[in-house]
């Protein structure tokens, strides 16, 4: 039925702001950029990669009202939003350094997993990312007790 997903949204208080951590931080690349009238649409994507992109949305009109955005802005700046997206790597330590040199927050340094090595990060706004390096062979979970 499906074939992939192709957009999905971060919430961004700033998308000025959020144009530069996002591709200047952390290397993703501007897939559109346009003026709507009614709001700004600025994607990013991993660079190569014309299948996949993330709307770098504020809230307000015209998809959420006013009072609701306000209700969102206050959600996004305490990080109360979750898990937002995850980007893979080859190399998570390697990404995590270059990454934190360039000023990106972590909220938790590279860790070995059953399923590879991944650490946890968060833009300007409180959304938090992944960025994982998964384990060469399928494998299996630990069992549940």
């Amino acid at each position: 039925m499906y074939n992939n997903i192709n957009i999905s949204h971060v919430f961004v208080l700033d998308q000025d702001e959020a144009y530069d951590f996002y591709v200047n931080k952390l290397g993703l690349e501007v897939a559109a950029d346009m003026d709507l009238g009614v709001m700004r649409w600025l994607t990013v994507r991993v660079p190569g990669d014309p299948d996949r992109q993330i709307l770098l949305e504020k809230p307000g009109p015209p998809s959420i009202d006013e009072a609701s955005a306000e209700q969102i802005r206050d959600l996004v700046t305490k990080g109360a939003t979750g898990f937002t997206f995850g980007l893979t790597t080859d190399d998570c330590r390697k990404t995590y350094e270059v990454l934190k040199s360039r000023g990106v927050e972590f909220t938790q340094e590279p860790t070995e997993h059953f399923y590879g090595i991944d650490c946890g990060g968060r833009d300007p706004f409180g959304n938090h990312f992944r960025i994982v390096q998964l384990a060469p062979e399928p494998i299996q979970p630990p069992a549940q007790s």
